[in-house]
């Protein structure tokens, strides 16, 4: 089995190509054919309604879950054709931020952030430290290193999720829902923190999302997931007025009917 997969040079400017991408629980479609590709270093926002399957497509790109019809690649390599050992080297180029920062409260914030080089790098331990205290300064949390996570905000566990994210220097960034639950203010800076680290580590993100700032702040690319489909919007700048209708009324909020007052 070859240690190293390579990619596709055919389509270098897409670092992920999803093709008729079918996905189904208990016989339901849930994704009915999704098709799009992911530029390389491009800020890519998937955005729907919830229980339409997006936070399934991150699920589906890492391997952590199998589709009935159709291919991912990533790099060019068709995921479905991969053993688990080679869909662990796919993984390691991937940083994942959860919806809950998913952190281990047994664990410090330097262990929880270090754990990836533990596991899987030959680093010594006094390297592994070097790494983690890097990112833990680049997220604004160098003083955390020694702390619990039972001791910090729920922004701070969030930025401490975004070091362990890129403590191997991914080239994709994966952010499941990663405001929810924040106040105006601590979203606005976790925003502001998805661009400034994608630009830095000069990774490919993408952001599943359904609040109006997040889609607004860290897109240039924005997709929508509707009746298992995947419908390509006019992007962060244009999205607010768009000429497809169920675009336009998803992003303003609006319903078909106003409810009943009884």
């Amino acid at each position: 089995m070859s240690q190293e997969l390579k990619g596709n040079s055919k389509d270098s400017k897409n670092i992920i190509i999803i093709k008729d991408l079918v996905k189904t629980y208990g016989g339901q479609k849930i994704l009915a054919g999704v098709d799009f590709k992911v530029k390389r270093n491009n800020k890519t926002t998937i955005i729907g309604a919830s229980g339409c399957g997006k936070s399934t497509l991150l699920r589906l790109i890492l391997g952590l879950e199998k589709f009935q019809e159709g291919e991912i690649f990533i790099e060019g390599q068709p995921i479905s054709k991969l053993d688990e050992d080679e869909l662990n080297i796919i993984r390691l180029r991937f940083g994942m931020v959860f919806q809950s920062a998913a952190l281990f409260d047994s664990l410090t914030v330097g262990e929880n952030v270090g754990l990836i080089l533990k596991e899987h790098t030959k680093l010594k331990p006094s390297e592994i430290a070097k790494k983690v205290k890097e990112k833990l300064d680049m997220v604004g949390l160098a003083d955390t290193y020694a702390q619990m996570p039972a001791a910090l905000s729920g922004g701070m566990k969030k930025r401490v999720a975004f070091a362990r994210a890129i403590v191997n220097d991914p080239s994709v960034l994966l952010f499941d829902e990663p405001t929810t639950g924040l106040d105006p203010i601590t979203s606005t800076t976790i925003e502001n923190l998805i661009k400034d680290l994608t630009d830095t580590i000069h990774a490919t993100s993408i952001v599943v999302t359904h609040q109006i700032s997040t889609i607004l702040n860290t897109s240039e690319k924005i997709i929508m997931i509707h009746e298992g489909k995947a419908i390509k919007t006019e992007g962060p700048k244009k999205i607010m007025k768009s000429k497809n209708k169920m675009v336009y009324k998803f992003v303003n909020g609006l319903v078909d009917t106003a409810p009943k007052i009884v």
